[in-house]
């Protein structure tokens, strides 16, 4: 009996009964994003294809797609959900007015595959980060970058939340700006973390950032030299004894109303925290492949999160025959996304 509910655990692809969007990209996906206006959900992935659904209680209707000519990398929605940018291996971002049911045009591009965009909607500007050692602001309506940004290294990882935006690239640098002078660092650190970074996350109240690794591992950064005491780094996405088995930390993203947070690894794991208390408020059972992106929609109800191949054991150990790529959506519960009191400070 024990044996067979332990292979049955083993190969559950979905261990906590989420409901599955379907249909599936045909390969890994590379990034969630939802609407800010509505439950359309977009995912772009490594067939280098991006899709939209629509998502209703308990289910899911595909809405649109479109193609790039590489694998597609990133998204981003307009604030007024009408739009999608996506980037990718193609070296450029498209723009897509899928409300009003428009043809993607291509809006920016690069020298080097796009791994980030995010749009500026107090500056009217989008901006892409490449590993083309640029970070580059653009009005959509204009051929050429409205300004380009040096980095020291190749862009891995971006975070917007106006006015602060964070940079990450290889090397462990991470370069904060302030969006009210954004051609000027406001300062650069060495990342807390010893190994490559490989998500951000602003604190909603543009105070600091969270900061994900391969190391499985996560720290919490505040700008303000006075909250430094308040720093610190905690380790997730471990198995075995002590934690010896070490996943990366692929996603981290803020709840919209609560401002807890959620982490997904390439152990197939997804975990709510409250970084304040400094508590893990829920830890979900582990799917059988990694989640590489994970996203919140725009009141909080639903954890969106893909599961799938995430390339970092390279291109030898991708098995597409077993490798299948999906996507599921977690329904939130308060008591799973709600920050709790810190033990003995009675805060509320």
């Amino acid at each position: 009996m024990a044996f067979s509910s332990l292979s049955t655990a083993a190969t559950n692809v979905n261990p906590n009964k989420s409901f599955e969007v379907t249909p599936s990209p045909s390969d890994s996906i590379s990034s969630l994003s939802f609407s800010p206006k509505a439950n359309h959900l977009v995912a772009t992935s490594w067939d280098n294809q991006v899709r939209c659904w629509e998502i209703h209680s308990g289910s899911s209707q595909p809405k649109a797609s479109i193609s790039h000519d590489q694998p597609v990398l990133c998204s981003a929605w307009k604030d007024d959900g009408t739009t999608v940018f996506t980037g990718g291996c193609d070296k450029q971002v498209k723009m897509w007015p899928l409300l009003s049911g428009g043809q993607p045009t291509t809006v920016a591009m690069h020298d080097a595959p796009v791994k980030e965009v995010a749009w500026i909607p107090q500056m009217n500007l989008l901006v892409s980060g490449s590993w083309d050692k640029t970070v580059r602001y653009w009005d959509t309506r204009q051929a050429q970058p409205a300004h380009v940004q040096q980095l020291p290294e190749k862009c891995y990882a971006i975070t917007v939340n106006y006015p602060l935006m964070v940079v990450g690239t290889s090397d462990r640098n991470l370069i904060v700006y302030n969006l009210q002078n954004p051609q000027t660092e406001f300062k650069r650190i060495q990342s807390p973390l010893k190994y490559q970074t490989r998500c951000l996350a602003a604190f909603p109240d543009q105070q600091g950032f969270l900061v994900g690794s391969i190391e499985g591992r996560v720290g919490v950064h505040h700008l303000d030299d006075a909250q430094q005491s308040k720093n610190f780094t905690f380790k997730c996405h471990r198995e075995g004894p002590s934690g010896s088995e070490i996943y990366s930390v692929n996603s981290l993203n803020f709840h919209p109303v609560h401002h807890t947070f959620a982490t997904a690894g390439s152990d197939g794991a997804f975990n709510f925290w409250d970084k304040d208390s400094k508590q893990r408020l829920k830890a979900f059972s582990r799917c059988p492949n990694p989640i590489p992106c994970g996203a919140f929609n725009a009141d909080g109800s639903i954890y969106a999160y893909a599961v799938c191949y995430d390339w970092s054991k390279g291109a030898e150990n991708n098995n597409p025959s077993t490798a299948k790529s999906y996507i599921y959506l977690h329904s939130t519960q308060e008591s799973e996304v709600k920050g709790k009191p810190r033990v003995g400070t009675g805060r509320k």
